[in-house]
């Protein structure tokens, strides 16, 4: 069959199947004399198993070392397997689908539907006070929140939830929210940064710094929320956290 027949047979485009081929994870097939591309039923598997693995989130070197062993693989070990790829892709969907059904099930849906009762109770503590500037972290806490296991969570937001954690982030967030107006050249702000930095546990300033390289969107969501002074509190915390992990 040619590229076109491939791409189409296992839901996929053209572009793909030559990205694929760019990416060295399916191997060019043989050309005939006219020159055209001749893929074969080991062809399409391939690519039906490289598209679920990319799918279920694996890296490229996790592919390659894949895609290596099931080379030896008779054909219908190789198709047992992609079954296998597409039971997981299925669990992971039903899964996902229960939680919807569980939230759309609610009556008062609010943000803090998204996350567990134990993040959500973190996190109203961190925020409570009125502070403007709380109510935007919490909301960037449960979008975070969101993204990883409750224990995970838990375990990033727990140091700070004791009480003099809580007394002492209250007290950073007033100083946030009385940055609002300031100029860029307010002394404040570097002396915010550096409490700041001094304030957050040792994995959530990791975590933070992982999260921030270029075109990181939950920094650029957070900037959008900001004055300029406070978006250069953030700046300043996370190059300190950068030169301390």
């Amino acid at each position: 069959m040619r590229i076109g027949e491939l791409a189409a047979l296992v839901g996929v485009s053209t572009r793909t199947v030559r990205h694929y081929h760019h990416l060295g994870l399916l191997p060019e097939p043989e050309r005939l004399p006219n020159g055209y591309r001749e893929y074969r039923l080991r062809d399409a598997v391939l690519l039906s198993r490289i598209r679920q693995l990319a799918a279920l989130g694996m890296s490229l070197d996790e592919l390659r070392d894949v895609l290596a062993d099931d080379a030896g693989k008779e054909l219908r070990e190789v198709l047992e397997e992609l079954d296998a790829d597409l039971a997981r892709q299925q669990e992971a969907i039903r899964v996902r689908r229960d939680r919807l059904a569980e939230l759309l099930a609610l009556v008062d849906l609010n943000p803090d539907s998204l996350v567990s009762p134990g993040v959500a109770t973190a996190l109203r503590d961190l925020s409570s006070g009125g502070s403007r500037f709380a109510q935007l972290d919490r909301e960037m806490l449960a979008l975070v929140s969101t993204m990883g296991g409750e224990a995970e969570v838990l375990a990033l937001l727990g140091p700070l939830t004791t009480p003099e954690a809580l007394a002492k982030g209250h007290e950073l967030y007033a100083r946030l929210d009385e940055l609002d107006d300031a100029e860029l050249g307010d002394p404040r702000i570097a002396a915010l940064a550096g409490d700041l930095a001094d304030h957050l546990p040792a994995e959530m300033a990791t975590a933070m710094v992982s999260y921030s390289g270029p075109g990181s969107s939950w920094m650029e969501a957070l900037a959008e929320e900001l004055s300029p002074a406070q978006a250069e509190v953030f700046r300043l915390l996370l190059l300190t956290l950068k030169g301390r992990v």
